[in-house]
This record gives structure tokens, sequence and C-alpha cells, in this order.
């Protein structure tokens, strides 16, 4: 685990194509769409400047229901999310919380140890499929 739960890697693609990607392929693995948010489009609403920076919400109940059965805070880290920014050096990474985060943060017992390998494993695919590789 990361030293703060967050799992970055980088991305070949930019901040938009890296979340559209992400959207593609979450969706082609039965997962549910929630929101994308663009930081960098609210800023500048208000007359700030962000770099390209987007969240994806997405999830899938059979496997976040189990952990908030466990302990219903997990709530406020589910759905999952994945964050894809645009450093100060122009490179693209895309980040996720890790399950041992999630699993430490909300005391998860061992009922929810399956549901966060297959949610840990699954999102690391999707991530880097969005940010390597082709469909």
């Amino acid at each position: 685990m990361s030293e703060n739960g967050i799992e970055s890697i980088a991305s070949r693609h930019s901040v938009k194509d890296t979340i559209d990607r992400l959207a593609a392929v979450a969706e082609e693995a039965g997962l549910r769409i929630f929101a994308r948010i663009d930081h960098a489009q609210n800023a500048a609403q208000v007359g700030l400047d962000l770099r390209p920076t987007e969240v994806l919400i997405f999830g899938n109940a059979k496997v976040g229901t189990p952990l908030m059965l466990d302990n219903q805070l997990a709530g406020l880290d589910l759905p999952l999310r994945a964050l894809a920014w645009e450093d100060e050096a122009g490179h693209v990474w895309l980040g996720h919380n890790t399950g041992e985060w999630l699993s430490k943060r909300h005391s998860l017992g061992a009922q929810s140890a399956g549901s966060l390998a297959a949610m840990s494993s699954g999102l690391e695919k999707l991530c880097a499929k969005a940010a390597e590789g082709s469909q």
C-alpha cells in the first residue's frame, strides 16, 4: 500500500481521453457510471485556473454493498472513484484509493476480504487498460 492509500499510474493519454477510456472499460466490465466531474471546468466557471483534472465515479453494488454491510461508513468512499490529472510538467496521471486503505480506514473485517480483493484487482486492471493499453 502506498503511504497515503492512493495508487497512481502514468497515462499515455490526455486527462479527458484517460477518463473517456476508463469510463468505456468500466462499462464493458459491467460497472455503472454514476458521475464525471471536470474540476478544471468548474474552476474556470468561477474565474480560477486549474490544470486538467477529472474524476470518474463508478461501481457495482454486488461488490460495494458487502463492504457497507460490514461497516456502513465505507459508503463515504463508495462508489469507487478515479482521478486523472495533469501535473505541472504536463504528465497525466490516473489515481485511485487502494483496497487496503479502504479496509484500514473503515476497519473492515474478514467478511469483506473477497469483495476488497475483487475490487482492488478489477480497479487496477481497469486503470491500467485506460492509461496504457488499447480497449
